[in-house]
């Protein structure tokens, strides 16, 4: 079966996420995700209320940055909501946004290496190893986690470039990915050719993330939101329309690989709660 995200948006104020938490709990959503976008809400501020918020509900977030992020901070503070919420937590990490990242004081020379030696030691430290690591980037003396969590976590990679997506294939456990329908194929295939670079046999997660929206306005707000990612509305990134009609976009990127299909509500979603009560109850039973 095809696992079913929705997104709660970044440029909603964060005191507005315990409602949509709560409903999206209740409502039996499988995931809930979060952004952590500069410079509006923390990713693992609000993934911590929303795990204390909820039971069921798997709490994604997509994905955290890693040029902010000291890799032994990030370890430490996944393994601590890992052990209060064992196996609810997803972790993604990225590039992150390049102009953010320059205005942040945190853009690199190579963020290709930055993530490869960011995902080594992260990984290693969540398995519960001792590391000393002297990378171009990541640079640790001896560090081992206290607290590891009891159960080392999947580690998923949010981007799209060629390389991005064999680095995801060789270093992590899945990808999150916004290609068009037709780059699908390709984007497995490459994160294929990762896997097999370092002979992976484990399970590898491939998530799409959509731009979605229902009700009379949303073609015109799924189209204008596509059109400032660089693409169109034809591309197969935005499901719109009613709930057959979502439901039969996810089928088709089901089709063509995807394990999760993450839905971004526009961020003018004029009723977030609402969308997320949509999707789980009207969405979700369309969705084999």
């Amino acid at each position: 079966m095809t696992s079913l995200g929705v997104v709660f948006k970044p440029q909603n104020p964060p005191e507005r996420l315990r409602e949509v938490v709560r409903v999206a709990d209740s409502t039996g959503l499988e995931q809930l995700w979060l952004c952590e976008d500069c410079f509006a809400e923390g990713g693992i501020s609000t993934a911590a209320a929303a795990l204390a918020w909820s039971e069921q509900v798997r709490i994604g977030v997509g994905v955290l940055p890693a040029p902010l992020r000291n890799v032994a901070v990030t370890a430490m503070e996944i393994a601590t909501l890992e052990r209060m919420f064992p196996g609810r937590p997803m972790w993604g990490v990225g590039h992150g946004n390049q102009q953010w990242m320059g205005q942040a004081g945190g853009r690199v020379a190579s963020p290709l290496t930055l993530l490869h030696e960011y995902l080594d030691a992260l990984r290693g430290l969540l398995a519960g190893e001792r590391i000393t690591v002297g990378g171009r980037y990541a640079r640790l003396d001896d560090v081992a986690l206290d607290w590891p969590p009891v159960t080392a976590p999947a580690v998923v990679v949010g981007g799209f470039g060629p390389r991005t997506l064999r680095l995801a294939g060789e270093f992590a456990d899945g990808v999150i990915t916004g290609t068009t329908l037709n780059g699908m194929r390709q984007a497995v295939e490459l994160t294929r050719q990762g896997r097999a670079a370092r002979e992976h046999s484990g399970d590898f997660s491939f998530m799409v993330q959509l731009v979605a929206a229902t009700g009379p306005d949303a073609d015109a707000r799924a189209e204008a939101e596509v059109r400032k990612l660089g693409h169109d509305i034809t591309d197969g990134l935005c499901a719109v329309g009613d709930a057959r009609a979502i439901a039969d976009t996810i089928a088709q990127w089901a089709e063509a690989g995807a394990d999760t299909v993450i839905l971004e509500p526009t961020p003018d979603e004029p009723d977030p709660v609402g969308f997320f009560r949509f999707i789980a109850e009207k969405v979700r039973p369309l969705v084999r």
